[in-house]
């Protein structure tokens, strides 16, 4: 097959795996579906696909890192940063220290600063693949957003220990006066690279909208591209580009603070985002499966240059790294959280309780995905020399078991471990919303008034503007009163907007159904039916 038609078959797979996960009567996590869709195409064509690391590790990381950045709460990344950064930082030392030994002592033809490299990069959590996993049994809010925190920053840590490990196996040597001088840069200069070209950009777009007006696409295309820039730009000062990618994407969700985007490009674009988050971590599994036959006979191959024989060997060193994966994550997030709750302990009379679930759930959550898959495959394929790159092909096999085996484990642990777990219920988020709700509806009782005190009109259309201000003003005067009489009157107002929710959703179905009906009989043309029914998805997306 020639190159188009294999990346025409993989997004065909990509798609069929979104149905497959549905129709199958086993609940399977989508990655392995792709997984195994991906084998089937590689069986099927008798053909695998040639990848350049580099250009893998371009067109894959920089757009999921930024959306990543993007969309991460940032009330609870600061919330619990000193626990995610116990998570993101000192794990990552912690499992790429422990893991490289126990791979090299376990697999002595595996050179060390492969070994480091292997566990650098198996050390990143994948959010996206626990939210999946969890679908069933929702993981606790707080709970998730430490582990989204945590998969935001560790995949920075874990893939810049990557680098520095593939230098050292690169080079031949490794200092860490110099590796510590150098990450400083890497680290620093990436990140005000990211948050600086977003703010470039978005300054620039922002002053050529305003003076020569801007296509509708246009804000979607930047925001695709934002991500690229700043990762190239910041390889080519040698800083990190992960840094800067995820950098970028934190600058953009203050960026959108400033509600200069208009409500249809932020629908447009959010749904551009989602399509190409799903395509990319689809591609990159589907990818792999691909790859899975070749990798196992490269992978074979190492091993029969060792001391071990026999593809149950294999089996054996990828279930080992998972459970040593598990295992060093539990010590870490026990000894964490114990160091966390003693220091707040002693603040109060009575000493929060530490429920080993919790903390076993947190350990099984550690599931590795896109971002290990990507950077395993970006591994060099020769050494300066011109010699292969040594045990690239295992390094791959392992990685993709750790990612097996942690979906695996996580989608049948978790359910089990987080049913029927009882944890404080966090009210904050409602109270925000009352709370927003409240400043909006005095914004818009002011701005009726505003808008109706600035215009004029003879005497009959001041009649009818003053009823229509009029019903407008008790709306919201109906929702300051729900807000300021307290929690029963919150929670009826609460009922009272789902009821017309319901109703308002009900009746935009029928309009929809009726414009379809007239556009049927050719009572009305495509276009005029294409711009009603944009109109009533539009209003309608308000409500979901």
């Amino acid at each position: 097959m020639d190159s188009i038609e294999v990346v025409l078959a993989m997004l065909l797979a990509v798609v069929a795996s979104g149905y497959l996960v549905r129709a199958l009567p086993v609940s399977l996590p989508l990655p392995l579906v792709q997984i195994a869709l991906g084998a089937v195409i590689s069986g099927v064509f008798k053909q695998g696909v040639m990848l350049d690391p580099h250009i893998f590790f371009l067109l894959f990381l920089p757009p999921l890192l930024f959306l990543d950045g993007w969309r991460i709460p940032k009330d609870g990344l600061f919330r619990d940063k000193a626990t995610i950064l116990e998570l993101a930082l000192g794990l990552v030392i912690f499992t790429v220290l422990g893991i490289g030994l126990l791979v090299h002592w376990m697999i002595p033809s595996m050179p060390l600063p492969v070994a480091f490299a292997l566990a650098a990069i198996v050390s990143p959590t994948d959010p996206v693949a626990v939210s999946s996993i969890a679908a069933r049994v929702p993981i606790p809010k707080r709970l998730m957003h430490i582990l989204e925190g945590e998969s935001l920053l560790n995949d920075a840590s874990g893939l810049v220990c990557f680098r520095f490990a593939v230098a050292a196996m690169l080079t031949g040597g490794f200092s860490l006066a110099g590796a510590s001088l150098t990450f400083l840069w890497v680290a620093c200069a990436g990140l005000g690279i990211g948050a600086g070209i977003t703010a470039a950009i978005s300054f620039a777009q922002r002053w050529l909208s305003r003076h020569f007006g801007e296509d509708a696409g246009s804000p979607i295309l930047i925001s695709l591209l934002t991500p690229f820039a700043a990762y190239m730009t910041a390889e080519l000062v040698h800083a990190s580009g992960i840094l800067a990618a995820v950098a970028a994407g934190i600058t953009m969700s203050y960026v959108e603070l400033s509600g200069r985007a208009l409500a249809t490009t932020r629908l447009q674009r959010a749904a551009v985002w989602d399509t190409v988050q799903f395509t990319l971590n689809g591609i990159m599994f589907v990818l792999l499966g691909e790859q899975l036959p070749g990798i196992l006979r490269g992978a074979m191959h190492t091993v029969e240059q060792g001391e071990h024989l026999g593809p149950w060997w294999l089996a054996g060193y990828g279930l080992a790294i998972s459970i040593g994966l598990i295992v060093l994550r539990f010590l870490w997030v026990w000894a964490s959280l114990r160091l966390t709750l003693f220091r707040r302990g002693a603040s109060v009379e009575q000493p929060l309780k530490l429920h080993w679930r919790l903390v076993l759930a947190t350990s099984l959550a550690g599931v590795r995905g896109a971002i290990t898959l990507a950077g395993v495959m970006s591994l060099p394929l020769l050494l300066p020399d011109g010699t292969a790159f040594p045990a690239r092909d295992l390094a791959i096999f392992l990685a993709t078991a750790v990612i097996l085996v942690t979906m695996v484990t996580a989608s049948i642990g978790l359910p089990r471990l987080l049913r029927g777990l009882e944890l404080p219920e966090e009210t904050t988020e409602l109270q925000e919303e009352d709370l927003a709700r409240q400043h909006a509806a005095s914004a818009a009782i002011a701005a009726v008034e505003k808008s109706r005190q600035g215009v004029q009109h003879d005497t009959a259309e001041s009649d009818i503007h003053a009823q229509a201000a009029a019903r407008v003003t008790a709306l919201y005067q109906r929702r300051l009163s729900g807000s300021a009489g307290g929690e029963r009157e919150a929670g009826q107002l609460r009922k009272a907007d789902q009821a017309e929710r319901a109703l308002r959703l009900a009746g935009l179905e029928a309009e929809r159904e009726a414009i379809f009906h007239l556009a049927r009989q050719s009572r009305i043309s495509d276009a005029t039916s294409r711009k009603l029914v944009r109109e009533i998805d539009l209003i309608e997306s308000r409500y979901h």
